[in-house]
């Protein structure tokens, strides 16, 4: 098929991409004919009117957050957290955590997501991973962090999520040959005492782990952050030492012009979600002021109470679009938003020397995507980003690879069973 490689001269050719084991072993013309036909047990994929691409990848969901989809609209952050999302993540049972988690990752897959960095709810983090586990997605993830607030019906004792914590990372951290992998997630300032920032910052170093957490995603947050601290969000989580390479943070659609530079100068990553941010009303993130700072930034969906759904060609062709009445036609163009679904993804997660585009010795997390559907014609064949960012969605997405294995095989799901997902989820109104 048509290889879209994302390599450092974002070569495009027509070639053949031969995965060994868990890794891509070389890409060329006519590699079958080099398979020993006697010896060799091999499955060839028609790429032919296709596009292949390295896998996507989404460094802001919430798997615990799927039942929710459709029970939480037209609320601003703090009352939607408060008023609905939050009641729902106490009401969750470790069953329905696992429904949860497997409705969102069958919903990924299919839409071309190979990675993602979640955020868990307090409790019942094992059946993240169990549907991980079972999927084949590559997950970086953690139960959230919450052990301050008067208000809120979701919070911990310090030392107890702290403990929790470590067990997890010892349960979870680096299995299945490092596809899943355990990041740390204190949830946002406002739900985080200073003792347990600083001691995610600690474990961070301790275990070389991800700091995900929210920051300046409303304005309404930002002002309670600044009166409780006397501080500006980033300002602060500085001072705490949470800005730092390991660290991602999500939204920043309320940064300052300082704050930008901090994350600049402690090479913070930043997860921009568009989709998530109109529909709470908290604005439009300033993303060519971001990458114009050398600012890591890759895209997410967050969860599907803030979105409705997970859907990566979304949040590109959303990226894309509102930029433009503030910075004119070309403020962000379709490549751009592919990098950042692809190789910035792989840097946010310090994956960028094995995810992230399609070079051999690189894991192999591929997708095959259809480029003659009707919705996408007639398109340009050395122009494969405005087609993919503007004109396609999931319903083209035919085959998806992760770890040499195939989870997605022909538009069908290979490593979950959707009729028994619909099934279970058929008449289910509420948690």
């Amino acid at each position: 098929g048509t290889l879209v490689t994302m390599d450092p001269k974002r070569s495009i050719f027509m070639q053949d991409l031969w995965i060994k084991d868990h890794v891509i072993h070389k890409i060329g013309k006519n590699l079958i004919l080099s398979l020993d036909r006697q010896n060799s047990t091999y499955t060839c994929i028609d790429a032919t009117g296709c596009w292949g691409l390295p896998g996507f990848i989404q460094t802001h969901v919430h798997l615990c957050q799927t039942l929710f989809r459709n029970h939480a609209e037209d609320l601003e952050l703090l009352d939607w957290l408060q008023k609905k999302i939050w009641p729902f993540e106490a009401k969750l049972t470790p069953a329905a955590l696992f429904l949860s988690a497997s409705l969102g990752i069958a919903e990924l897959l299919k839409s071309a997501t190979t990675t993602i960095l979640d955020m868990g709810t307090l409790h019942h983090t094992d059946e993240l991973f169990q549907s991980a586990k079972i999927s084949g997605i590559r997950y970086f993830g953690g139960k959230a962090m919450m052990d301050r607030g008067e208000s809120f019906p979701l919070i911990e004792d310090t030392q107890a999520s702290l403990d929790e914590t470590q067990r997890l990372i010892e349960t979870w951290h680096q299995k299945e040959n490092g596809r899943l992998r355990y990041a740390l997630a204190p949830r946002f300032a406002l739900s985080c005492s200073q003792k347990l920032l600083k001691a995610c910052v600690d474990l961070s170093k301790k275990h070389a782990l991800i700091i995900h957490t929210h920051a300046s995603e409303n304005k309404l947050e930002c002002k309670i952050v600044h009166e409780q601290t006397g501080k500006d969000t980033i300002h602060y989580l500085n001072d705490l030492g949470l800005c730092q390479t390991k660290s991602s943070f999500a939204h920043g659609v309320w940064l300052k012009e300082d704050e930008i530079q901090i994350l600049s100068d402690t090479q913070t990553k930043l997860t921009h979600c568009p989709s998530s941010n109109l529909k709470l009303a908290s604005g439009i993130a300033d993303i060519p002021k971001w990458l114009q700072a050398n600012i890591c930034v890759s895209l997410g969906a967050d969860g599907a109470p803030c979105n409705n759904t997970l859907n990566i060609f979304q949040e590109m062709r959303l990226a894309a679009l509102i930029q433009k009445p503030l910075y004119g036609a070309r403020a962000l163009s379709a490549q751009t938003c592919v990098e950042m679904a692809t190789l910035y993804g792989a840097k946010a997660l310090g994956m960028e020397q094995t995810l992230g585009s399609l070079e051999s010795g690189k894991l192999a997390d591929v997708v095959v995507i259809q480029q003659n559907e009707l919705s996408q014609l007639p398109n340009i064949p050395d122009d494969p980003y405005t087609a993919l960012v503007y004109a396609t969605s999931p319903h083209c997405v035919k085959d998806v690879i992760v770890h040499g294995k195939i989870l997605v095989h022909q538009y069908k799901l290979c490593s979950l069973d959707e009729k028994k997902l619909i099934s279970q989820m058929r008449g289910l109104s509420q948690v």
